[in-house]
């Protein structure tokens, strides 16, 4: 990694200047109703340092759905329990398919590719439901400690929306429990999974509550949640599986752990150094925010701050 030296705060403003020109494009997630009506011409970014100071431009308090963003926070908590038996239910390869593709899931068995995809991540979930008996209340305290608002919540709306148009992935529920690879109710992993995806956070809070993972598994408040293996594993899952089947142009654009959600945001990690988040609801065809990835392979082309 090459890392020139910069003024944080100057980087955050230059990012803004660069993307400006992608702001609005794209198209917002108008198979989720409630997300179809947020105006693309927004964007926020924040740049958390393992020290702990957040540099903001934009719109950095607008709140947002984290959709699949949540699927990181999940996966560190069951990782935290035991950091190898999940393994044994869902794989770490990735897909190059779409993020909530049956056919695969089919063909290998109900072992979903990653934990990334909709199907590893009901996987995650109802892992969690057992480990933790309320999978989404544990996800939504983590993430009230992490981000520092006591406040956080899920957008009910949302969830609600998610859930009544969320047929594919009951389908995909179903299929993993018809191969045995579920251990809770279907309805009941739908529902935890839902309302997880709906939590809201702005890009402050977001970039805030990554950090853990530039600081090899180190929480806000000291104590370790992670084994530094393990937050590296976590990192190296978001290079190769947290974009679906963009995380190659993602590596060769931007060559950063990141994590995408439809809601419009992105999360990524220098290991070491920061938490990046950055938001704009208009996405491309692979459902990753246009506006968020041009901000984060600005970042990187004004820092140097590449994992190669």
């Amino acid at each position: 990694m090459v890392i020139a030296a910069v003024n944080d705060e100057e980087v955050v403003r230059n990012v803004l200047t660069a993307v400006k020109p992608f702001i609005g494009q794209g198209k917002v997630a108008d198979y989720i109703p409630d997300l179809a009506r947020v105006d693309p011409r927004q964007f926020g970014l924040a740049l958390a340092t393992a020290d702990g100071e957040v540099h903001t431009a934009g719109d950095v308090t607008t709140r947002f759905s984290l959709q699949s963003i949540i699927k990181v926070f999940g996966l560190a908590l069951v990782l935290s329990r035991d950091s190898d038996a999940v393994w044994k239910r869902v794989h770490r390869e990735p897909a190059g398919t779409p993020f909530n593709s049956l056919v695969q899931l089919e063909m290998e068995r109900g072992i979903p590719r990653n934990p990334f995809m909709n199907a590893g991540a009901l996987v995650i979930t109802d892992q969690l439901l057992t480990d933790r008996g309320d999978a989404f209340d544990a996800v939504r305290t983590f993430l009230r400690a992490e981000s520092s608002n006591p406040e956080v919540q899920a957008d009910t709306v949302t969830a609600t929306s998610e859930a009544t148009n969320g047929f594919r992935n009951a389908a995909m529920a179903n299929l993993i429990a018809d191969f045995g690879n579920l251990t809770n109710p279907v309805d009941r992993v739908l529902d935890h999974y839902f309302r997880q995806c709906a939590l809201m956070l702005n890009c402050h809070e977001l970039a805030r509550a990554a950090l853990f993972l530039a600081r090899d598994g180190i929480r806000q408040d000291g104590s370790r949640i992670l084994s530094a293996r393990d937050a590296k594993r976590i990192n190296a899952i978001m290079l190769t599986c947290g974009t679906y089947d963009a995380a190659g142009d993602f590596a060769y654009r931007i060559g950063l752990p990141c994590k995408s959600g439809v809601g419009g945001g992105i999360v990524a990690i220098v290991p070491g150094r920061y938490a990046l988040a950055a938001w704009g609801p208009g996405l491309d065809q692979k459902g990753s925010s246009v506006a968020a990835a041009a901000a984060l392979e600005a970042f990187v082309s004004l820092t140097g701050c590449s994992i190669f």
